[in-house]
C-alpha cells in the first residue's frame, strides 16, 4: 500500500488509538520508516486526539487524589515489606500490564470512520456528477458544431442557387436510369461549376459519381462527387470556359481517367 492509500484508508487513526491488529500495526509502522508524509500525518493525528481528549477532561476532586496518594503509599510499604521477607525467595513474573482505551476515545475512532466513509461517497458522487456533466457538454458542443456547419453549407448553396450569373442546367436520366436527376450551376462570369446531385441513386460500395465536361467534342472530368454517408450537397466542381454538354457517370471510387458510358446517369446540353 502507498503512502496515499495508507494516509486516507483510517489505519493511521486506528493505530493512534490503539486499535489496529498486529498486522495492520507492522503496515503502520513499516510506512512510517518509509514514508515521511506517513509520520508526520500520524504526529498531526496524534495532537489532534490529544487536544480533542484534554477538551473534555476534569480535574478530580481533591479528596480523590488524597485518597490515589494513600492508596500509592501503602502499596509500596507492602512491596518493601514483601522484598525484605522474600530476598533470597525467586522473583515472581511480572505481570503485563493492561492498557485499557477510553470509551470516549472508540467513539472518535468511530466517528472519524464514519465520516472518512461518507466524504468517501461524496467525493465520489460529485465526480460522477462532473463526468456525467462533462460528457454532456462534450455531445453538446458536437450538436452545436455540426449546425453550424450545416448552416454554413445552406448559406453557400443559397448564396450559389440566388447567384445572378448562375445558369442553371437540369441533366435528365439517360436510359440507363430514367429516373435520376442532377442539376448544374454554372457560373457565366467565372466559369464556375456548382452540381447539386440530390436526386441521384444512392451508389454502391466501391462507387462514386464523376462530372464530365463536354468540350469540343471530348470528355473532360470535371471531379468526382462525394456523397458520403447520404450526404448530398451542393459542390464546386471545375471550373470551365466553353462547354457544350455536361454528364455525370457512376466510377469505381476515385475517378476514371475516359467515362464509362454505359454507366451516364444523366446528361444535359448547354
Amino acid at each position: 500500500m502507498n503512502k496515499e492509500n495508507i494516509i486516507s484508508s483510517g489505519l493511521l487513526e486506528l493505530y493512534a488509538m490503539g486499535l489496529t491488529s498486529p498486522e495492520e500495526t507492522l503496515q503502520v509502522e513499516e510506512s512510517i520508516k518509509q514514508y515521511p508524509e506517513v509520520k508526520q500525518e500520524l504526529g498531526a493525528i496524534e495532537i489532534s486526539l490529544e487536544s480533542y481528549a484534554q477538551s473534555y477532561s476534569k480535574e478530580p476532586p481533591a479528596f480523590i487524589k488524597d485518597k490515589i496518594i494513600s492508596q500509592i503509599k501503602n502499596n509500596d510499604n507492602k512491596n518493601i515489606q514483601s522484598d525484605f521477607y522474600n530476598t533470597n525467595s525467586a522473583k515472581e513474573p511480572s505481570v503485563q500490564k493492561i492498557y485499557r482505551i477510553p470509551l470516549f476515545l472508540k467513539f472518535a475512532a468511530a466517528a472519524i470512520i464514519i465520516l472518512l466513509i461518507g466524504s468517501i461517497i461524496l467525493n465520489y458522487s460529485y465526480y460522477s456528477k462532473y463526468k456525467n456533466a462533462t460528457n454532456e457538454l462534450q455531445v453538446a458542443q458536437q450538436k452545436i458544431k455540426e449546425n453550424q456547419q450545416a448552416n454554413t453549407t445552406m448559406k453557400n448553396e443559397l448564396n450559389v442557387v440566388s447567384d445572378k450569373n448562375a445558369l442553371p442546367v437540369v441533366l435528365k436520366g439517360t436510359p440507363h436510369a430514367p429516373d435520376a436527376l442532377a442539376k448544374i450551376y454554372w457560373m457565366k462570369n467565372t466559369g464556375e461549376v456548382y452540381v447539386d446531385p440530390t436526386n441521384l441513386p444512392a451508389t454502391p460500395e466501391g462507387k462514386q459519381y464523376q462530372l464530365w465536361a463536354i468540350i469540343d467534342g471530348k470528355p473532360v472530368s470535371g471531379g468526382m462527387i462525394t456523397t458520403e454517408k447520404g450526404m448530398y450537397h451542393i459542390q464546386k466542381m471545375k471550373s470551365f470556359g466553353n462547354v457544350q454538354a455536361f454528364a455525370i457517370t457512376l466510377e469505381k471510387a476515385g475517378g476514371s481517367p475516359t467515362p464509362t458510358m454505359d454507366q451516364m446517369y444523366v446528361i444535359a446540353k448547354i
